[in-house]
């Protein structure tokens, strides 16, 4: 679909999932910003991204929107306040039935996103293939805003980070002036991707006995218990600091991070985003999954991928830790 892109004013987004999704979806706003330069563009996030979110230069306005369940009087009020922003575009970067909705109630002339989840209300729809992986998701996305228009050369993560929001935890934790640091995050939302924990505490063990490395254990509050069952006693340079950062402090932490250890994970994208090395684990055989669609592009990266997790050894890890890391 060819837009004059001088007639747009207002661009509507929706990305209110989890905050590695939503950071895979910088390009595509890179592409709306670089693409409408004189459009505002507006993005409806979850509350818990919205610090990552308003640091990025392509978004001027946000909106906080949690995946729960709204009351009709909620809903009535979002729809009324889209309306006085007199959007023109409306881009559903995940299917969202009850975006398909709103949207279409408050009027916006171009509404689109995927033929999923009464799709015939969008304007502009494409089908969701993302199950089948056959691109990364960065690419789904772009191809999502390209039909409005919208393109960019640039398909790089990047988050802006304040070494100042890490100062107190620093001290606390004994990594303040420490340079050989490696983050492990061993958690992963979804069970079917998960990386037996045991092993990453062996790894973890593994590293420190090379001498002179720190190893920082991070994840999110759900996982603070777990983390003190694998990794609360093992040794003074494993330092736990599961659920005790906030997002802008995980992103300054990652940055001070050597290397980063980690499944398919938020964390994982942050890390890339920052600019910080990532050691990936993946399974191969679910193409939806993969690390095709959700893994670290750049070279810089590396990943270790099977069709069965308990089959990548924690020898194997290590391996490509002392390859990259470890001289």
């Amino acid at each position: 679909m060819q837009i004059e892109s001088n007639n747009i004013k207002n661009i509507l987004t929706v990305r209110n999932d989890r905050f590695g999704e939503f950071l895979l979806n910088i390009p595509a706003l890179r592409a709306l910003k670089e693409t409408f330069t004189s459009a505002r563009i507006i993005c409806v996030v979850n509350s818990y991204v919205k610090e990552l979110a308003q640091d990025l230069p392509f978004i001027d306005e946000i909106i906080e929107w949690n995946q729960e369940e709204h009351s009709l009087s909620q809903r009535f009020k979002l729809i009324n306040l889209l309306k006085t922003k007199k959007i023109d575009i409306a881009i559903m970067l995940n299917p969202s039935k009850e975006f398909n909705i709103m949207t279409y109630l408050a009027g916006i002339p171009q509404r689109v996103g995927y033929n999923r989840k009464w799709g015939f209300l969008l304007s502009h729809k494409i089908e969701d293939k993302k199950y089948m992986g056959n691109m990364h998701e960065i690419e789904y996305n772009l191809e999502l805003v390209s039909l409005v228009g919208a393109k960019t050369k640039d398909k790089t993560l990047f988050l802006s980070t304040d070494d100042k929001a890490i100062n107190g935890l620093s001290k606390v934790s004994g990594i303040e002036g420490y340079n050989n640091l490696i983050a492990i995050h061993p958690w992963t939302s979804d069970s079917i991707k998960q990386w037996p924990i045991y092993n990453f505490s062996e790894l973890a063990k593994m590293i420190v006995k090379e001498g002179n490395i720190k190893v920082i254990i991070v994840g999110g509050k759900d996982e603070s218990a777990k983390a003190r069952e694998f990794f609360g006693d093992l040794d003074t340079n494993i330092i736990n600091l599961t659920g005790g950062t906030s997002l802008k402090q995980l992103a300054a932490l990652l940055k001070k991070c050597k290397m980063l250890i980690s499944g398919d994970s938020g964390p994982m994208q942050v890390a890339c985003a920052v600019g910080t090395p990532v050691l990936a684990i993946f399974r191969n055989d679910m193409p939806g999954k993969s690390a095709k669609r959700w893994g670290p592009l750049d070279q810089r990266h590396r990943l270790i991928e099977k069709n069965n997790l308990s089959d990548i050894t924690v020898d194997e890890v290590f391996s490509k830790v002392k390859e990259v890391f470890i001289k």
